[in-house]
């Protein structure tokens, strides 16, 4: 028989600890198999080659992260967890948006429409980096940035948690 902090122990997407300054056992989702089913739900969600609108994307991810957070609303949540999940998300953005404006042309026009100089914008437009290189280095994280995310609707699973829990 399984003790309740066993670490491999799973209900309904839930595992299960001891809270000893409570001296209450207490839920949290499950977390190799709960967590893990969520990444790849985002993995999926922002692949490089789905060929889908911005906007569309951005609604699709956010239905994911509402549903997942309501469901595990009753269970207790590290915010660490979260927060690394909002921010591997984000970067995944980043690299689908990157993606999708293929050209340097592109690149070079968008990255001026966010706020880059022409010079800067010209010069990154044409970088010989990866995708996912771009994506994490400053070139998109100065112009597409977390707080322009949000006001193009990306939610935070963070925040939504703390609206939710509350």
């Amino acid at each position: 028989m399984t003790k309740p902090n066993d670490p491999d122990m799973k209900f309904l997407g839930f595992g299960f600890f001891k809270d000893y300054q409570a001296d209450l056992y207490k839920a949290r989702p499950h977390q190799k198999k709960s967590l893990e089913s969520l990444k790849f739900k985002l993995k999926q969600l922002t692949r490089k080659n789905w060929s889908v609108d911005t906007k569309y994307q951005v609604e699709r991810i956010n239905q994911l992260i509402r549903g997942w957070v309501k469901y595990f609303r009753v269970g207790y949540m590290k915010k660490t967890a979260l927060g690394k999940i909002d921010a591997h998300t984000r970067f995944r953005l980043r690299m689908c948006i990157w993606k999708k404006w293929k050209t340097a042309k592109n690149r070079r026009r968008n990255l001026i429409k966010l706020g880059m100089d022409r010079y800067s914008a010209y010069k990154n437009s044409h970088t010989s980096k990866g995708v996912a290189r771009t994506a994490y280095s400053w070139i998109l994280t100065t112009t597409i940035t977390n707080e322009r995310l949000a006001k193009f609707g990306l939610i935070s699973g963070e925040q939504h948690y703390i609206k939710v829990h509350t």
